[in-house]
């Protein structure tokens, strides 16, 4: 009896299962039919708003902010401490200048009155509007490549992308804002002339890093006071360096144009791209090899001067940060150590991004001012910023010797 009791209960857990399978499909199946009802409704929203306004950007800058500022949740600064950080550090900055004058024996042609302490949000927004310049050929050739399709596929595809991109972008740029401390920012593309560059310093980070390393506040401000200043001499008393760097981005973003361009709904120039990647598999970094060889000269163009940008400024401001601070050492260990010892997130995020690369070439960029000067002292090494053919090539920021000689050479024609 209790055996048969047992099949019982068997039989009807089995028909309750089956009727739960059953009512789940029914349940799954309106859940479907409600989803795909919800974006047909969608689908012919976006329609109608790619017929009235037009294919959708590639970026949504409003979503990229959104994502940054979730990822770095703060109270807004207010005007009180903006004023009390930014007087701060401009008073740094009048010190540091006459400094970096003589060492360099460079002469700044304006005194540097756009220093800014920002948050870590403030310091995304500023960073937008620079991106948002620097995007604008790519948007010019998203709109041109979807002007052809139907309004329903370019909200589809269009939307699709649209989040895809300014995802990354966001997350992109919310991990920055935890991480930069300084930055010299010379907005580049933009449409009139710039000779001013803005200096930021993000203090939240500053303020964290010297907690967490246990530094001394005023000389660790000091410190990236001395590099974001320098970046100032560079660009602002060689105005040739900003316009050569424009010429670049400009030259490189016409290749990258025209090579989208040609892939477009054409399957062989599709599959010229993927064999590039295969034939560049042995490249120095997976940004390489998606490039043309026209695109890899001009990108080892641009990380050939990004990499003196970033050396000859450590360079400085480790000749003169030793002179000016007791714990300049101590400091730099810390700093360096931290770099070191990045979480594994980190590391993933960095090469990913490719940001391990940035941080090498600025490694060999000090590397090569330092010996440089070995060699043949400052006034030498500023002859890089003479004019653009005294441009190290990366073959001689690895081989500083190299560059020695080519440049002695064109001095004694």
């Amino acid at each position: 009896m209790a055996v048969d009791k047992t099949n019982k209960f068997s039989e009807d857990e089995d028909r309750g299962k089956s009727s739960t399978i059953r009512y789940g499909k029914i349940a799954t199946g309106l859940g479907l039919a409600t989803a795909a009802a919800f974006g047909a409704v969608w689908a012919n929203s976006r329609a109608r708003d790619v017929e009235r306004n037009g294919p959708p950007s590639m970026i949504d800058w409003n979503k990229v902010r959104d994502i940054a500022e979730r990822m770095n949740p703060e109270t807004g600064a207010t005007a009180e401490w903006r004023n009390k950080w930014t007087t701060y550090y401009s008073e740094l900055t009048l010190k540091v200048v006459p400094i970096i004058e003589e060492y360099a024996n460079t002469k700044l042609p304006r005194q540097l009155n756009t220093v800014r302490a920002v948050s870590r949000n403030e310091w995304v927004e500023a960073n937008i509007s620079s991106f948002r310049q620097l995007f604008e050929p790519i948007e010019r050739l998203n709109r041109d490549s979807m002007g052809s399709s139907s309004a329903a596929m370019q909200a589809m595809v269009g939307g699709f992308n649209q989040l895809l991109v300014s995802g990354e972008m966001g997350i992109l740029l919310g991990y920055l804002s935890r991480r930069v401390l300084g930055q010299y920012d010379l907005s580049l593309l933009g449409r009139e002339p710039v000779a001013d560059g803005r200096v930021f310093f993000v203090e939240p980070n500053i303020g964290g890093v010297v907690n967490a390393l246990n530094l001394n506040g005023d000389e660790f401000r000091l410190w990236i006071a001395l590099h974001e200043s320098t970046h100032a001499f560079e660009f602002e008393s060689h105005t040739w360096v900003r316009r050569h760097f424009n010429g670049i981005l400009e030259r490189y973003f016409s290749y990258l144009t025209e090579d989208l361009q040609n892939m477009r709904l054409n399957k062989q120039r599709l599959n010229n791209f993927l064999r590039r990647i295969r034939d560049n598999s042995q490249g120095s970094s997976w940004i390489e090899r998606v490039m043309t060889p026209e695109q890899r000269t001009l990108f080892s163009e641009l990380q050939a001067l990004m990499s003196i940008v970033e050396g000859y400024s450590n360079h400085v401001m480790n000749a003169v940060g030793e002179k000016l601070m007791p714990n300049y050492n101590t400091i730099k260990e810390r700093i360096e150590r931290r770099q070191k010892d990045r979480g594994i997130i980190d590391k993933l995020f960095i090469k990913l991004t490719g940001l391990d690369l940035k941080m090498e070439q600025y490694r060999l960029g000090e590397i090569f001012v330092d010996r440089v000067v070995e060699l043949k002292g400052i006034d030498f090494a500023n002859l890089m910023w003479d004019r653009p053919e005294y441009i190290p090539t990366l073959d001689e920021i690895k081989k500083p010797e190299l560059w020695v000689k080519r440049i002695e050479k064109a001095q004694a024609a």
